[in-house]
């Protein structure tokens, strides 16, 4: 849970950037993360599997950057899908503790920027 507020609060922390570009930056770098672990596996229908889902996540990420928050927002629920997916089927191997964390850090941080959104946080 702490990792989750550190990723709503990340936008304090990079000040000099927006905060929509902020969350779609670490959009794309939590979506990343599985192409280490799929190349660790090394099986390559997952490392094509786990690139391509990435590729989607760079894509929302972009969108995030220039569009609403809640573009940020969807990303990390639906990122936090795939880790769901990713714990219940372990399409990875050797993933076992992962999946679970990144869920909670996603989840929670996009429950806060949900919140900062409807309390009318700039996120301009």
């Amino acid at each position: 849970m702490v990792f989750g507020l550190l990723q709503a609060a990340a936008p304090l922390g990079l000040w000099w950037l927006r905060p929509a570009a902020v969350y779609g930056l670490s959009l794309v770098l939590i979506a990343a993360i599985y192409i280490g672990f799929a190349v660790a596996d090394g099986r390559k229908k997952v490392i094509t599997v786990e690139v391509s889902v990435t590729t989607v996540f760079v894509l929302v990420g972009a969108v995030a950057v220039i569009g609403s928050p809640w573009v940020a927002v969807a990303g990390l629920i639906g990122h936090g899908a795939k880790d769901l997916w990713q714990h219940r089927t372990g399409f990875v191997n050797n993933t076992r503790w992962w999946p679970p964390f990144c869920l909670t850090v996603d989840w929670l941080a996009a429950a806060i920027v949900a919140i900062a959104i409807t309390a009318g946080v700039d996120f301009g």
